[in-house]
């Protein structure tokens, strides 16, 4: 695709595709131009660099959450809601959480999110600091839990790519198990979900969200009271 006929919206949704599949480390102009068929210094000409087309990236999937409608819902199931889009969000783009740790990630799709996210806060009756603390402890936590995804779609596309990675994986996971039967609790949940790689028990994700969210409401009807 000539130069003059790329858009960058073209070459942003472009890297959002390669991303999913190849993760951080798979993003490059040349496989990137090769998508689009282009040259890369085209893609280059439209986005600068590589830190900056992943910035592109990173905010356009920022606005696949949704923002509900607090005085609709109310704030409890508002942020829940609010958690869960971000929750699906990092799944569905997993290398969201590699891009965290390796450069600064903020634009107008983020902040979109984190504003409303504190205003659900404010509307709970918290104040101040608390507002900013309530937000960050259930992003952390959402951050959290979507690592293990990420790692484990991270390793898998490692092992694809030296050739033998089912074979190698489960020589790791049968050295693991030999590990974990060493030791009783671990030993009882060798044949559970919670033993795969990167995984954990089910509803894991819902039942901490609800207890951080239990603790979060807990706190404002004490304080109310």
């Amino acid at each position: 695709m000539p130069r003059d006929t790329l858009t960058r919206d073209q070459i942003v949704q472009a890297a959002v595709e390669l991303l999913d599949a190849e993760g951080l480390e798979g993003l490059n102009m040349r496989a990137l131009g090769a998508r689009l068929g282009s040259a890369a210094t085209a893609v280059y000409w439209h986005v600068g660099s590589k830190e900056n087309l992943i910035a592109l990236a990173g905010d356009r999937v920022w606005h696949e959450i949704a923002l509900p409608d607090v005085e609709a819902v109310g704030w409890r199931r508002a942020a829940e809601e609010m958690a869960s889009g971000l929750h699906t969000m990092l799944a569905r783009h997993g290398w969201m959480v590699q891009a965290f740790g390796a450069q600064p990630m903020f634009g107008p799709g983020k902040a979109r999110h984190d504003d409303h996210n504190l205003g659900i806060y404010e509307a709970a009756g918290l104040t101040g600091v608390e507002v900013d603390q309530a937000s960050a402890s259930v992003f952390t936590y959402v951050l959290g839990n979507a690592l293990g995804l990420a790692a484990a779609a991270s390793l898998a596309r490692r092992l694809a790519q030296a050739g033998d990675g089912e074979a190698r994986m489960a020589e790791a996971m049968k050295d693991a198990k030999e590990v974990a039967a060493q030791f009783p609790r671990l030993r009882a949940r060798l044949d559970t979900s919670s033993a795969d790689y990167g995984s954990g028990p089910d509803d894991a994700f819902v039942f901490g969200l609800r207890a951080l969210l239990d603790g979060l409401e807990s706190r404002i009807s004490a304080d109310g009271a």
